[in-house]
């Protein structure tokens, strides 16, 4: 296991705000990402996850909060308090009825990624490749385009983040709201299969939504290694280009702080300062590195949140 990457120490150091705590439910066919994960194994990982989430922000005496709205996203901003917005990497924890969805709102739930790596119920994930497309399969099942509608009028944002190129399209169509692509490179720079083309950046920006730019060297290397010396600068291109593409309104930073390889400039959250002078040194003005690190997201969130 690496080095934990993100805690409330080094988020206070790295000046973090917020951002998605994703919940992702292991299973034995991870290492090649094949799938599929039981839906019974994955609704016991996500309730014991959301549990321990709750426990944190309840023995944190208001420095950790759990926000369901985007009132809660300000006050904690206000207060210098860790928002976390409950995530859902991949929807393997919601049966195709979609009863389970209302309990995990309940529970706090605020964004949703439909797939992970590998195929479920409701569509299909892209496997990690270099170089590839994400046109690997179909797009979403009956029940992910009824999953995606449900989301919409719960006020769950619905991200993109490892789903195949006609599921995206299919969410494209669907048109429920803004989309989330929480932890993407730019396939023009770096062409691994997890990141977004030109075109779906620009249907990222249509929707009034955010692509996240990740930070994990094998998705913003050109050459697509896995070599932790990269350069931060290297993610400041994708941020640079994405802004090119689909305007500075909807690129935000997406990280991956989940155990996910790092780059040795920023190994983790309390090295966020590193990536936002390399923002200014590619030519970012001050309010566009505000729109990136925190307007974006917020206001993105709560659109999809309806408040």
């Amino acid at each position: 296991m690496p080095e934990r990457q993100l805690d409330l120490p080094r988020a206070r150091a790295g000046g973090l705000g917020g951002g998605l705590f994703a919940i992702n439910a292991p299973s034995e066919m991870d290492g090649d990402h094949g799938g599929p994960l039981d839906r019974g194994e994955a609704s016991a990982f996500t309730l014991a996850a959301l549990g321990r989430a709750h426990g944190i922000a309840a023995a944190a005496g208001g420095a950790v909060r759990v926000a369901v709205d985007a009132g809660e996203l300000d006050r904690c901003h206000d207060d210098g308090a860790l928002a976390m917005v409950l995530h859902l990497e991949g929807a393997e924890a919601i049966d195709t009825d979609l009863a389970a969805l209302d309990a995990w709102y309940a529970a706090g739930v605020r964004s949703l990624g439909l797939v992970w790596s590998r195929p479920s119920a409701f569509g299909h994930g892209v496997p990690f490749r270099f170089p590839s497309s994400s046109d690997t399969g179909p797009g979403l099942t009956e029940a992910g385009r009824a999953l995606v509608r449900r989301c919409a009028q719960l006020g769950v944002a619905i991200d993109v983040s490892h789903l195949n190129a006609a599921g995206f399209t299919d969410v494209v169509r669907i048109g429920a709201g803004p989309i989330v692509a929480s932890h993407c490179g730019c396939h023009a720079l770096c062409a691994a299969s997890r990141n977004l083309t030109d075109d779906q950046l620009r249907e990222v920006a249509r929707s009034h939504g955010i692509v996240g730019i990740v930070f994990t060297p094998m998705f913003v290397r050109a050459d697509g290694r896995d070599d932790p010396d990269t350069p931060v600068a290297t993610i400041a291109a994708h941020v640079r280009h994405a802004i090119e593409v689909a305007g500075v309104e909807h690129v935000g930073l997406g990280s991956d702080f989940d155990g996910a390889p790092m780059p040795n400039e920023l190994p983790d959250a309390a090295a966020l300062p590193r990536l936002l002078d390399a923002l200014r040194d590619a030519g970012l003005s001050a309010a566009e590195v505000e729109l990136i690190a925190w307007g974006n997201w917020r206001r993105v969130l709560a659109l999809a949140w309806g408040r």
